[in-house]
């Protein structure tokens, strides 16, 4: 797993596409190469998630949980269930944390409301997620 040329890979999956478009930014000012893909393409079946990530090997994966999430939340764990997303770290935002996880329990999702967001938060994070995944491999 990993990117393209040792270059750390992120693939970004929201239903937003100014959410998509800042992330996708965000990433690649610090350096990292970023894919972005829409859920809902995803669910509808205009996206085939399992070539998206053989194709592109992401190191992290920030996914959207969008309401109703109940329905989103149950699609996400078919996602990450998935042989193609086996070993992969997900980080998981989210527009109502509070009512996420009330359904689900904790999850430490990074609530994005609007912009601008706490788009530091999200970014540490994905540091974090790519240097467990660093010491891992050493």
């Amino acid at each position: 797993m990993g990117g393209t040329a040792g270059k750390a890979q992120v693939a970004v999956l929201n239903a937003s596409d100014d959410i998509l478009e800042l992330l996708r930014r965000m990433l690649e000012h610090e350096g990292l190469t970023t894919v972005t893909a829409h859920v809902d393409d995803v669910k509808r079946g205009r996206l085939d998630l399992i070539e998206f990530l053989e194709a592109h090997d992401p190191d992290v994966i920030l996914y959207d949980i969008a309401p109703p999430y109940e329905d989103n939340w149950a699609f996400f764990r078919l996602v990450r269930a998935t042989d193609a997303a086996r070993g992969r770290t997900f980080i998981i935002t989210t527009t109502n944390k509070q009512a996420l996880e009330q359904l689900v329990g904790p999850v430490g999702a990074h609530e994005i409301v609007g912009k601008p967001f706490d788009v530091d938060a999200v970014l540490e994070s994905v540091r974090q997620a790519l240097a467990r995944r660093e010491t891992f491999k050493a």
